[in-house]
């Protein structure tokens, strides 16, 4: 049994970039979520839509034309109010594991990646002896299906999927409570990714970890979410039970249908138009250009009811039609 608790809790998170001339990009807005020990949420949606700023802006990591407001608990600590001391000593490796969009940015290229594995062995654990890093530094790339003949090897000697591999090792080293997981899934074949998002999921195992994965893979996030997060133009749309969504009654938004429907198992029809500009949105509903359901209401900003904003969402009845 869980801890009720939340690990991560995310009220009224948004940031936004100032850019010369004054404009202003809305890349998050509002962002509500909690993340519980022993669950998955998956955040989902297109390329653009904030899900990567969200993430930087939970780890500090955000550029310094940057403005971000509202607040992020890990536990007893606001995430978005600490200074980087507080980040880089306490945070970022400690409290939160990444597995980042671009692994081989995050890599260090002069060492290999043995050395790195027992070097955040040594950092992030009890762990002593040239031997037991050794064998710790093994078992961590075991779990990352990163082939033990490839350690001594150094980043540029690395494809892109053997990347993706080292960083996840890395971000499994230790015990974080707070496991994010920025697109783990990049750059591997389908085998591998059912290995790494199985390996993912085990690191809940305990119940006293949270894992948050970004992802637009959707295949990958039906196999390991507990829940689902919506993102569209910098908003969370629809936050939902997983089984629910990718099964029966199905998600409820306009949006979050169209991303299914889209997938090539399913109607392999995709949603027509394209995303909005985030510094240019919309004064009411961002998706109503490219949404069938859209009416004169849609000009208003919908209000979140029941983890759905949206002012014509997909209901029961709609649903058996």
């Amino acid at each position: 049994m869980t801890d009720p608790t939340p690990v991560l809790s995310v009220r009224g998170l948004s940031v936004r970039f100032l850019m010369p001339g004054g404009r202003r990009i809305a890349a998050v807005t509002d962002a509500h979520f909690d993340v519980a020990a022993g669950e998955c949420l998956a955040l989902i949606g297109e390329s653009g839509c904030g899900k990567s700023v969200l993430a930087s802006a939970l780890l500090g990591l955000l550029p310094a034309n940057a403005q971000g407001a509202g607040e992020a608990r890990l536990g007893d600590l606001d995430l978005l109010a600490a200074d980087e001391r507080t980040l880089a000593r306490t945070v970022r490796g400690r409290l939160i594991g990444l597995i980042p969009q671009s692994p081989a940015a995050h890599l260090t290229p002069v060492r290999t990646v043995r050395s790195q594995l027992e070097e955040a062995v040594k950092a992030l654990t009890d762990i002593r002896g040239r031997a037991a890093l050794r064998s710790a530094a093994e078992a961590a790339a075991d779990r990352a299906a990163f082939p033990a003949g490839h350690l001594d090897r150094h980043p540029h000697e690395l494809s892109g999927g053997l990347a993706q591999r080292a960083a996840t090792a890395l971000a499994l080293v230790g015990d974080a409570p707070l496991l994010l997981a920025d697109e783990p899934t990049t750059g591997l074949d389908r085998d591998l990714v059912d290995h790494t998002v199985d390996e993912l999921r085990r690191h809940l195992d305990t119940g006293r970890r949270a894992l948050l994965v970004i992802t637009h893979d959707l295949a990958a996030a039906e196999r390991i979410a507990d829940r689902v997060a919506v993102m569209y133009a910098g908003r969370i749309v629809e936050l939902t039970d997983a089984k629910a969504f990718f099964g029966a009654p199905g998600p409820c938004h306009p949006y979050s249908r169209g991303l299914l429907q889209a997938l090539p198992d399913r109607a392999f029809t995709p949603i027509p138009g394209m995303p909005p500009e985030l510094g240019a949105l919309p004064d009411g509903c961002a998706f109503a250009p490219r949404c069938e359901r859209a009416t004169d209401a849609c000009t208003a900003l919908p209000q979140p009811a029941d983890g759905i904003a949206c002012h014509h969402p997909h209901v029961p009845e709609d649903l058996r039609a």
